[in-house]
């Protein structure tokens, strides 16, 4: 039996979303890997499973292009409450999400950031606002989990760093516990330059959870001020966030087509 499924994106960050609400959908690692193959699948970053939620409105489960399950996804949750068409709370591993459609734009309530070094979570203790290690040129990293954990890297020109080699092995080093997506960021005028490794799906055109963690730290060093624009590959996002609060980014999503999939 077929299953319906979307294809969506946000700033180019893209996604097969799956919905169990009316009918289970069977997902695990090998089937994931089959769909967000660029070849052999539908092809994606992230497959997206939306069930049904005890706490929420819905419950939004992701996995990654290699098959790992991870906790959190800013791009989706603004893919999801797009194609719902209305404000949503969504359920997630990373925590409980709110969104609402603002015109043209969705913007996600993304819940309070997390700095402590067992939250990220570090293998041992050290100072998150300035950690005390390096790789080649990229020293001296900000951590932050916002449902899941990165890191952030402020460089001279986030254009120029070797990301493609120097993120596989940052994502796996064995001070991350649970691998770290990678951010290197740059200023450009009043405005943040970022790119990002996402762990498990690599180089890609947007991070809604790296702009914001970035967004977050750069407002921590006094390198820029809320709200931020964080200025991806794939496009802008606007992150709003005073210490004390939850976060706030707001940004487009774009429903590309719809179609079935073989079970």
């Amino acid at each position: 039996m077929a299953q319906r499924f979307h294809k969506m994106h946000g700033l180019g960050n893209d996604f097969v979303i799956l919905d169990a609400r009316r009918g289970a959908v069977a997902m695990d690692a090998a089937r994931a890997r089959a769909i967000a193959d660029r070849r052999t699948g539908i092809g994606c970053d992230q497959v997206i499973v939306i069930e049904p939620s005890d706490i929420a409105d819905v419950r939004m489960r992701i996995w990654n292009a290699d098959g790992g399950e991870v906790q959190s996804c800013g791009n989706a949750t603004r893919c999801i409450v797009l194609l719902e068409g209305r404000g949503l709370t969504i359920e997630t591993g990373g925590g409980l999400l709110e969104g609402r459609l603002d015109g043209a734009e969705v913007s996600i309530d993304m819940g309070a950031p997390r700095f402590g070094w067992e939250e990220i979570p570090l293998t041992y203790t050290m100072d998150t606002a300035a950690m005390p290690v390096g790789w080649e040129e990229l020293r001296t990293p900000v951590a932050v989990n916002v449902g899941n954990p990165h890191v952030v890297f402020f460089v001279e020109d986030a254009n120029a760093v070797d990301l493609a080699r120097l993120g596989p092995l940052i994502e796996s080093d064995p001070l991350f516990p649970e691998r770290v997506n990678v951010n290197v960021a740059s200023r450009e005028g009043e405005a943040i330059r970022l790119r990002v490794w996402e762990r498990g799906a690599g180089l890609t055109l947007a991070c809604g959870t790296g702009a914001c963690a970035t967004a977050v730290a750069a407002i921590r060093k006094g390198i820029a001020a809320s709200p931020v624009e964080v200025r991806l590959p794939g496009g802008a996002l606007v992150i709003d966030w005073a210490p004390g609060e939850t976060i706030r980014m707001s940004g487009p999503a774009v429903h590309v087509f719809s179609g079935e999939l073989a079970e």
